[in-house]
């Protein structure tokens, strides 16, 4: 699963998300990014493959501002090279996403008969342009998200920024998983709280159907329907092997929640959604030249093994 961090700070961030991205590197990835706002325009530094590649970009071409977003991707729509890597932005938006939108092909359609230009083959994009689309139709932010959401089929964790608005970050949850951190005249988002370990021991976790706005002092968090409700927040220890459980009691039930999303990017992985057929990845022989496959595996793995045989 890809990893997102956000951070709404008073000081320099880009160093914070490389550091949280750093903490997500365990759900594996093939590329990542980071977007800022710099005198209140959107700046982004992305690259594939791993971090120290990102790393190494923004030690050569370095990203200010105090709030940022960044993200660790595991390629589902679109190669994972640096065009498809997260944030997706325009001059008015940027975007980190986990999850898949399952209707991206129609609303993508729809935005380009309206004379939007994609640049990359992602699903994440069409959000990009759905939110800019609200703005160009004089909505707030907070009023556009909130139109794109209810348009949105699929799962999906979202942290967004705005241009001209070092004041504002958006969150919002549907099938995966998204926490709010809070902290001195700072608030953060996560994957999960470990990505937020360092910054902050104040958690809340968004429940399903939830979005979220963050200033610097506070959280306001509104359910599906739009309404403006309270999520509990809770103290949490500051250890790995707690925290990231997130809000589940134990790592197995952590991992049955997680399922439905784990499935659906493996899955992804394979799938093309232009041509609905399967695609392996690029391999080093020809399958057609292998005699015979031996797979090693235990528990339910191995129940996955025998079907496979």
């Amino acid at each position: 699963m890809c990893g997102i961090i956000g951070i709404l700070g008073n000081e320099a961030v880009t160093p914070l998300l490389l550091e949280g991205l750093k903490r997500l590197e365990y759900r594996g990835y093939d590329s990542a990014g980071i977007a800022t706002l710099i005198n209140g325009s959107i700046a982004r530094r992305r690259a594939e493959g791993k971090l120290h590649n990102l790393a190494t970009l923004i030690e050569n071409e370095p990203l200010q501002g105090t709030i940022g977003i960044g993200h660790t991707r595991w390629a589902t729509h679109g190669r994972p090279n640096e065009t498809n890597a997260h944030p997706h932005a325009n001059s008015r938006v940027a975007v980190v996403h986990n999850g898949i939108i399952e209707n991206f092909q129609e609303l993508r359609g729809e935005m380009e008969a309206a004379g939007h230009s994609f640049e990359t083959e992602t699903d994440t994009e069409v959000i990009v342009h759905l939110i800019s689309d609200g703005l160009d139709r004089q909505m707030s932010p907070q009023q556009a998200v909130a139109a794109v959401l209810a348009r949105l089929e699929g799962a999906f964790a979202l942290a967004i920024i705005f241009a001209g608005r070092h004041d504002l970050m958006v969150g919002a949850r549907r099938g995966s998983p998204l926490a709010v951190g809070y902290g001195n005249g700072e608030m953060f988002l996560g994957s999960d709280a470990l990505a937020l370990a360092p910054l902050t021991d104040r958690i809340c976790y968004l429940e399903e159907g939830d979005w979220v706005e963050l200033s610097y002092q506070d959280a306001r968090v509104h359910d599906a329907s739009g309404a403006i409700v309270e999520r509990e927040i809770k103290q949490t220890a500051l250890s790995g092997a707690l925290i990231g459980k997130g809000q589940y009691r134990h790592f197995m039930q952590k991992e049955i929640f997680e399922q439905p999303a784990v499935i659906g990017d493996t899955l992804h992985s394979f799938l093309n959604p232009l041509t609905h057929t399967i695609q392996l990845p690029d391999l080093p022989f020809g399958l057609d030249d292998v005699p015979r496959f031996t797979i090693c595996a235990c528990g339910t793995a191995s129940y996955a093994a025998l079907v496979a045989k």
